[in-house]
């Protein structure tokens, strides 16, 4: 339910399980943090993660979410393992982004997504904190005001809206989605190792 494409110098990472609106269980979270440190260990410049069918995630599987994924901690070993990695990390987002999900698109560097594409986080309507590093990186996005109206007030974030309040950084047609990214990674695959943490560094 994970596919890891290997090129030299980046890997995509794909959600794939369209039929379940690509909803995570414990295991796919695990494959992708896997995945995540396997590349910083394999000196990997740019990762791209992104996913199949219309909708880029639908948050936690309702199976595992009731044996208590909700609350497991591997939600944050991932987007700690994506926001630390020392490249650059792209989500290219094909659809609906939804409920925990989030954390990992929020974690990355930037964030593309196809026209059409929603983004909500009800935490609030289901009984559950957002993961602990979420408000803060959804707060540096977007403001205080705008992530209570994600988290608190449940609202439903329309593409343009997205990328106006800066939770998105480009609206770009599906079909031309992955090539955008590849594009936008293309000056890190050719510098010099470490060359893209440090200026990671300096941006804080």
């Amino acid at each position: 339910m994970i596919e890891i494409s290997r090129d030299t110098g980046l890997w995509v990472l794909t959600l794939n399980r369209p039929d379940k609106a690509n909803s995570v269980t414990k295991a796919m979270l695990t494959a992708l943090a896997d995945a995540v440190d396997a590349a910083r260990a394999a000196g990997v410049a740019a990762l791209i993660l992104t996913g199949t069918g219309k909708v880029f995630s639908a948050g936690a599987d309702l199976d595992d979410a009731r044996a208590g994924l909700a609350t497991d901690p591997v939600w944050e070993r991932l987007s700690a393992a994506i926001a630390g990695f020392p490249g650059l990390t792209i989500a290219a987002l094909n659809g609906t982004l939804a409920g925990g999900s989030m954390g990992m698109a929020l974690a990355c560097d930037l964030r593309l997504a196809v026209p059409g594409a929603k983004f909500f986080y009800p935490v609030m309507k289901l009984g559950f904190l957002p993961q602990p590093s979420d408000p803060a990186r959804l707060v540096a996005l977007v403001g205080p005001a705008r992530a209570k109206l994600i988290l608190m007030a449940g609202a439903r974030i329309e593409t343009e809206e997205a990328l106006a309040c800066g939770l998105i950084d480009r609206i770009v047609p599906g079909d031309a989605l992955m090539e955008t990214a590849k594009t936008l990674a293309a000056d890190v695959l050719v510098a010099k190792p470490g060359h893209a943490a440090a200026i990671k560094a300096m941006i804080g």
